[in-house]
């Protein structure tokens, strides 16, 4: 993945949902007639700036990108002319006031939803939800469930994918609840297992909480030859090339990928021999695996992946696809579900059930970009609905600075029959700040560590 792809993926993403939410607060503060001075995407000194319209609205591109800001007429910051006070904002109603400040983050679940909308009707590829054996003394081992066993329900919720599936047992996960869980086994039989996800720890949920309880997915067979050597990997330290077969790794014969996977896994940070055979010739060479934290462990990695059989994995994936009608009503359920679902991570972050380790930073959200760039553009287009969806819900909380904060000082309002004071708001924006500010650091140190540890 080139580091220009991740840049313009994360530009593109970013810019495109910061210009949504403020043309959310943009078109409602024009269409209850409250006069727009400064339409800004970014903070600080102009890039760019241009006027239009018969307000003379400035339209501005600034040097921080990571945000933006509609400034209307405001008595409260600065003196105001005469024709424009019946446009000011602080002259409008409650409900006004709610509607313009409301309609950012409204207009990035609606984005979300017409995201979705796009993607139910033309088709989402996925993995077939088959599960592997378990392993024994796992969860899923002692909730019965076998080889070739295909998963359709999680709860209440059907499932067609293994994306769909290991998002509803997440849900579930995080409350470390036992699941009812439908499987269709080889011969088309329906069974019914209860999955037990109790045990599932915090550390769990920040790596592959799925493996932690025994699920895997079943994976057609993948013979050993090496399809891809990623740069300043181990593998290529060592020598290894695209089209290497190996034939055994430590001593122990291996005829599938999994196998090799399975004892590089395993050995983090340590010497391993592989005995290959490239075109003909034998021989050993020594790889020292990279060490990769995942969740509480380390694992093990050499930066290889598995010469792929195109007609094998075409018969691992699976296509949805809704009719119009039906796909509107699960775009609107799924950003429903999602936004429900962050807004209880969150709660579980302050609590300390979940592990900080959660929240992500730009970095992350970066490095994400342009990984679904480059698988494709349905994969892309899925990654900006969910952080426009986390864009609408950060946005809500009710915290000084955010939209989140002014619906909550108008709500107050509503009750008290008049403003907020000045006071309380100027204490309000200071403990907004050090919230804000702290969440800030608190997300880059978390993408510095992913960085190191990957």
């Amino acid at each position: 993945m080139s580091f220009f792809t991740t840049v313009v993926a994360f530009i593109v993403a970013l810019g495109s949902l910061i210009l949504i939410h403020e043309l959310g607060h943009y078109f409602v503060a024009r269409a209850l007639g409250v006069k727009v001075l400064r339409f800004s995407i970014g903070f600080g000194r102009a890039l760019i700036s241009r006027e239009y319209g018969a307000d003379r609205t400035q339209w501005v591109i600034a040097v921080f990108p990571l945000g933006g800001y509609v400034k209307m007429v405001d008595e409260r910051e600065g003196p105001v002319a005469a024709a424009d006070l019946p446009r000011a904002f602080n002259r409008q109603s409650v409900g006004r006031r709610i509607a313009i400040v409301a309609a950012g983050p409204i207009a990035n679940f609606l984005l979300a939803i017409v995201v979705y909308w796009v993607l139910f009707v033309s088709g989402m590829p996925g993995l077939r939800p088959i599960i592997d054996a378990p392993p024994a003394a796992s969860a899923a081992h002692f909730a019965g469930f076998k080889r070739g066993e295909t998963l359709t329900r999680v709860g209440a919720e059907p499932v067609s994918t293994w994306q769909d599936a290991r998002w509803a047992l997440l849900q579930h996960a995080v409350n470390r609840t036992t699941v009812r869980v439908e499987v269709v086994d080889e011969k088309g039989y329906i069974e019914i297992r209860n999955l037990d996800l109790s045990a599932v720890t915090p550390e769990d949920l920040d790596g592959d909480f799925l493996r932690a309880v025994g699920l895997q997915r079943l994976n057609p067979p993948i013979a050993p030859v090496l399809g891809q050597v990623i740069a300043g990997g181990a593998a290529e330290r060592a020598g290894l090339r695209v089209g290497d077969r190996v034939v055994a790794v430590d001593g122990d014969d291996v005829s599938q990928w999994q196998e090799v996977v399975a004892a590089v896994r395993a050995r983090p940070g340590q010497r391993l021999e592989f005995v290959i055979d490239r075109a003909g010739a034998r021989s050993t060479v020594s790889v020292t695996t990279d060490a990769v934290q995942e969740g509480k462990r380390a694992i093990g990695r050499i930066g290889a992946a598995p010469r792929t059989d195109p007609e094998a994995v075409r018969a691992a994936m699976t296509e949805v696809r809704y009719g119009i009608g039906e796909s509107m009503v699960r775009a609107v359920a799924k950003t429903w579900e999602t936004s429900v679902f962050s807004l209880r991570m969150l709660g579980k972050m302050l609590l300390g059930q979940i592990s900080l380790k959660n929240l992500s930073g730009p970095i992350t959200i970066a490095d994400y970009a342009g990984q679904s760039a480059q698988v494709g553009w349905i994969a892309y287009l899925s990654f900006v609905a969910l952080i426009s969806i986390s864009l609408g819900v950060l946005n809500l909380l009710p915290v000084p600075l955010l939209d989140g904060g002014h619906l909550m000082y108008y709500v107050i309002e509503l009750f008290k029959g008049r403003p907020v004071s000045e006071r309380a708001m100027q204490i309000g924006q200071h403990i907004g700040m050090a919230v804000l500010f702290t969440l800030m650091i608190l997300a880059l140190y978390n993408d510095v560590n992913r960085l190191i540890s990957n």
